[in-house]
């Protein structure tokens, strides 16, 4: 057997479980590989090797005697540092947290290891889940694989990075505002935000630890670097969580048709509202042509009647109502006194006015984000799929200056607001919807670039279905330079 650092999970498990590869030897391959690359990259911050040696050895063992422990058999991963593991701490970035050992798993992680996976590491986030990019004071910076300059996005970043550089095959993320998919586009790898509700979110920090219920928006999902092993972790760990699975349970239905000249797809590369840069523009409108070239029903003009700019609106203002609660009061009191003008629609001034809102405010849009929900059922009967960006450019270089609101970002050589970054992922977030993302070429000066296939809600398996199409004609993920062995 070959170098199984790019070996799919898939892979992996099954040689685990016909023994031609021992989940202790895989674990080994992990942390040695850790001693080669992580220093340069520090996407894996905190390892419990002792644990799962030991884990991994009795999954031999298990193996051995013919016996499985589910699909994930003796596979050693790595999970974001939001999702609560014992026996490691769990920091979400949070000098406040530095030392925090929670005494039970997150439901996601606790999935995945009643599946056979072993977790051996936590990877990198940004203080509280909170950027685009991933550092922070207690762990530092996390860099990009495809070019250290660069940051891995965020707040998966440690994830994402962790996948690309073959520090394990599957990944547990989480998405509130594309913290899933923009460091799968920025680090070249697959990543799948489920529709909302899907996944547990239960033992994710924010919110504070020991929180029950999940946060608006968010959702848990995996990375990897196969879309198999996406589908493949998705099933491990979807349905409802403890208070609610004695009444119901998940079936996502099938994709909607077997064969992809059976689809019709639709391609929104760029808008006026936020502007693409043209090569990423270029290369969204390349996977659509790939699509119809296999045969699929191909629109570059069919559009969901959204207006870009009254969807972000809702979307951010919910956003700012979820990530306000969790903000000091002091905060909270500066906000709800020096309030911003009415007719401001800046970033800077929907997040003020939405991490105060009252619950009438916030109902007010809830029902507006109905009717947006409403006019994407509408276009979904029309159309299977839809590809879009990910992100307005590739993988931006670090910059840990300022605020989050004051800073700018270079798209398409104009200056523009950091938080332009969220709308194209904020589009599919605030109403619930499932996206894949998958890589679909490389910028000029080699950073990757990733698609989103978004589908309508609860129809996970059809986003999946036309990505693994996707993945067949521009080749799936590839190492990054200098770490294919």
């Amino acid at each position: 057997m070959g170098d199984p650092s790019y070996m799919s999970a898939r892979e992996l498990v099954a040689a685990i479980g016909d023994q031609t590869l021992r989940s202790e030897e895989l674990l080994d391959h992990y942390l040695d590989r850790l001693d080669r690359y992580n220093g340069q990259i520090n996407a894996v911050v905190t390892t419990d090797p002792d644990a799962a040696r030991a884990r991994a050895r009795a999954a031999d063992t298990a193996a051995a005697r013919g016996e499985s422990w589910g699909p994930l058999h003796g596979l050693p991963i790595t999970v974001k540092d939001t999702f609560e593991v014992v026996g490691m701490t769990c920091t979400a970035g949070a000098p406040e947290l530095k030392d925090h050992r929670p005494a039970r798993h997150a439901s996601a992680v606790e999935r995945l290891i009643e599946a056979g996976a072993i977790v051996y590491g936590k990877t990198n986030t940004p203080i509280w889940a909170g950027d685009l990019q991933t550092y922070n004071d207690v762990y530092g910076t996390t860099n990009n694989p495809w070019d250290v300059t660069r940051a891995p996005g965020g707040s998966s970043g440690g994830s994402a990075a962790a996948v690309a550089s073959g520090f394990t095959a599957l990944e547990l993320g989480s998405d509130i505002g594309g913290s899933i998919r923009n460091p799968a586009h920025f680090c070249g790898i697959v990543g799948h935000k489920p529709s909302f509700g899907v996944v547990p979110i239960r033992g994710h920090i924010p919110g504070p630890p020991g929180r029950l219920t999940g946060a608006d928006i968010g959702v848990a999902g995996p990375l990897a670097r196969t879309v198999d092993d996406l589908e493949l972790a998705l099933d491990v760990m979807a349905g409802p969580d403890m208070l609610d699975r004695s009444g119901w349970n998940i079936t996502l239905p099938d994709a909607r048709h077997e064969a992809i000249r059976d689809y019709k797809v639709a391609v929104w590369s760029d808008d006026a509202f936020c502007a693409v840069d043209p090569a990423v523009r270029d290369m969204i409108e390349g996977a659509g042509t790939a699509l119809s070239e296999m045969g699929a029903n191909v629109d570059f003009a069919a559009r969901p009647d959204v207006d870009m700019q009254e969807s972000h609106e809702v979307y951010y203002a919910l956003l700012a109502a979820e990530l306000g609660a969790g903000l000091p009061e002091s905060m909270r009191r500066k906000l709800r006194d020096k309030p911003p003008a009415d007719d401001d629609h800046s970033h800077e001034a929907i997040f003020a006015r939405g991490a105060v809102m009252d619950h009438a405010t916030w109902l007010d849009l809830h029902e507006r984000r109905a009717g947006l929900r409403e006019m994407w059922n509408r276009f979904f009967g029309d159309v299977d799929v839809l590809l879009c960006p990910v992100m307005p450019r590739a993988a931006i270089p670090h910059d840990q200056s300022g605020s989050f609101g004051k800073r700018t970002v270079e798209i398409g050589g104009v200056s523009r607001p950091y938080a332009d970054m969220i709308v194209w992922c904020g589009l599919t977030c605030g109403v619930y919807l499932p996206a894949t993302v998958v890589p679909v070429g490389k910028t000029d000066d080699g950073l990757p670039v990733g698609v989103q296939v978004v589908a309508n809600f609860m129809e996970d398996r059809t986003a999946l279905h036309v990505a693994r199409h996707l993945e067949k004609a521009f080749g799936g993920v590839i190492p990054p330079p200098g770490f294919a062995t």
